[in-house]
């Protein structure tokens, strides 16, 4: 199975979830894109004022925090992919194409 069709496979469970709630009404770009940041910042506040031995630390005590703070990420990102008409599996490939390009083993590595 390929990336694209992976995404889409989640694509799928979501929107059903959505849809039986009648929440599409809800899931615009900007509303999406607003939602990504805020539950990118509550990622981030578990880690906020710990130093390195801290965070590791906290990424055990807390790693269900953590996984759940993700997943929200990861939800709103494929709902605005799908409002957009975007392949997800698609534009991250691409993307480690251009990072590829712009920074070479031979240059970039360690």
């Amino acid at each position: 199975m390929n990336s694209s069709d992976t995404f889409k496979e989640l694509k799928d469970v979501l929107r059903e979830f959505r849809d039986d709630r009648n929440w599409k009404k809800f899931h615009n770009p900007k509303d999406l894109a607003i939602s990504i940041s805020i539950e990118a910042s509550e990622l981030l506040e578990i880690f906020q004022w710990k130093n390195s031995r801290e965070v590791k630390d906290v990424s055990k005590e807390r790693i269900d925090e953590i996984k759940d703070e993700l997943a929200d990420i990861m939800i709103y990102c494929l709902f605005l992919s799908e409002i957009l008409d975007i392949d997800v599996g698609e534009i991250v490939l691409d993307k480690i194409g251009r990072n590829e390009d712009r920074y070479p083993v031979d240059r970039f590595k360690g």
